[in-house]
């Protein structure tokens, strides 16, 4: 159960973190293309990647520390859900080009992300 406690907090903080990091860019780069969206996932991924690596090489945090950060915080923060409204908006605009660019960078620079946290632990580490 006090996994279930600390997952539940971490997610609270990470989709508050998430809410704030998209009104932000939105201010900052407006709302024609899904910046916030876009940020969580990478910022995510690379944080993920980080936590991924130190987990398994320097740093040995409990296993609810782990679904705190991992599932809680993580899991909030970053969206799937969110990421296929946009894509559903974008086709729904006809606009094709900035919906491909979207969904490339996402899954290119997302996925990416995970392998750039994981080579900085190594860096340092190293």
């Amino acid at each position: 159960m006090n996994q279930v406690i600390v997952v539940a907090v971490g997610g609270a903080l990470g989709s508050v973190l998430r809410y704030l990091s998209q009104v932000w860019l939105g201010r900052w780069l407006g709302l024609d293309f899904p910046w916030g969206t876009l940020f969580v996932n990478v910022a995510g991924s690379v944080l993920m990647g980080v936590l991924a690596e130190a987990a398994g090489r320097v740093w040995h945090p409990s296993p609810e520390l782990r679904a705190f950060l991992a599932v809680g915080v993580l899991g909030g923060f970053t969206t799937f859900s969110s990421f296929s409204l946009d894509i559903g908006t974008l086709v729904s605009r006809g606009d094709w080009p900035v919906t491909m660019l979207y969904f490339m960078a996402t899954l290119v620079v997302g996925v990416g992300g995970l392998f750039v946290g994981m080579a900085l632990v190594r860096a340092v580490m190293s």
